[in-house]
């Protein structure tokens, strides 16, 4: 596709859509990642993209659709002070992450969405881009939907589907995490070292609030709740996962596990040793369900019930900018 002018539209005002709280993507505010893996909440009861009330939201004022390079590394998506840039990413999971929902729950669509790259760049005008700031999770994704619609010609409908999911609950021993210390006022936290003339120094900002995941198998919570674990746990399992644990606080901990499709344990001669395998836990460390037991105190229970789910009815290839 020639990469012509940026298209401009006009204003866009609430369109009845919204997604469940916290994405991979569109808040790393509170979920951030580091290396592979993608990290997602998920609200307590599984519906997908529930109506929110009518509101005016700023307008894109300016978008530009290519697709990615072949040569381009890495993908990102990543909030701007006036917009939103993504580079390198499949159209499927900018669907995805537009719904807040994981594959499980959005169906239909053309194959080549799920394999074909784009570099999607949208602004809102110089005047709008104070309001962002104010916005939600949930009309942050209304903006990407309309954005999808008018630049790919999306069309979608809701449905009831019965799916297998995970419940996540407390397990037998009671909770293993750690409690996050409540947030202090800046200044008002013990010194953390020498100020001028060897004073003591100003006491801590208040707390961060994230959750990381560093390659696979491995996540650290600095005062998250148990909502943004929900959705990362449905990112890894490629299901929605419901909280049910409960728990309305924060926590600190860390969570090791081995991938199913870990690569097995391989002895001095390059061969896998007797035994093993790439689903051999003992040799490789707990799997997830094992992780989560052990070492937070949690659960995740096999059920299966009605949920609300995206029925993609068009995708087309995106028009010219």
């Amino acid at each position: 596709m020639s990469e012509a002018a940026p298209r401009r539209r006009g204003p866009i005002c609430g369109f009845g859509l919204a997604a469940a709280a916290c994405v991979l993507l569109l808040v790393r505010c509170a979920v951030a990642q580091a290396g592979a893996g993608a990290p997602q909440a998920t609200n307590p009861t599984p519906s997908a993209a529930p109506a929110a009330p009518a509101v005016a939201l700023p307008a894109w004022d300016v978008s530009t659709v290519k697709p990615a390079g072949p040569d381009e590394r890495g993908s990102m998506f990543m909030i701007t002070p006036d917009g939103m840039k993504i580079t390198n990413v499949p159209l499927w999971m900018i669907v995805r992450e537009a719904f807040g929902v994981q594959d499980d729950r959005l169906f239909g669509g053309p194959g080549w969405s799920k394999t074909s790259m784009f570099d999607i760049e949208a602004k809102v005008a110089p005047e709008d881009a104070p309001k962002l700031k104010a916005l939600t999770v949930e009309q942050r994704r209304q903006l990407l939907v309309a954005l999808l619609e008018e630049r790919f010609g999306l069309k979608y409908h809701h449905e009831t589907r019965d799916l297998a999911m995970y419940e996540l609950d407390v397990a037998k021993g009671g909770v293993k995490m750690q409690a996050s210390k409540p947030d202090e006022p800046e200044g008002q936290g013990p010194t953390t070292g020498q100020g001028p003339g060897n004073g003591p120094g100003p006491g801590p900002a208040p707390g961060r609030h994230m959750l990381m995941m560093h390659g696979r198998g491995h996540i650290e919570s600095t005062g998250m709740g148990m909502s943004g674990l929900a959705r990362l746990l449905s990112g890894q399992l490629g299901r929605t996962v419901v909280d049910k644990t409960g728990l309305t606080g924060n926590f600190d901990y860390k969570l090791d596990w081995t991938p199913d499709d870990a690569a097995p344990v391989m002895t001095k001669g390059g061969d896998p040793a007797p035994g093993d395998s790439a689903s051999s836990q003992d040799a490789g460390g707990p799997s997830l369900f094992t992780a989560l037991e052990e070492e937070l105190g949690l659960k995740l229970e096999s059920t299966k019930g009605p949920v609300d789910v995206i029925v993609i009815d068009q995708l087309e290839r995106p028009t010219e900018n």
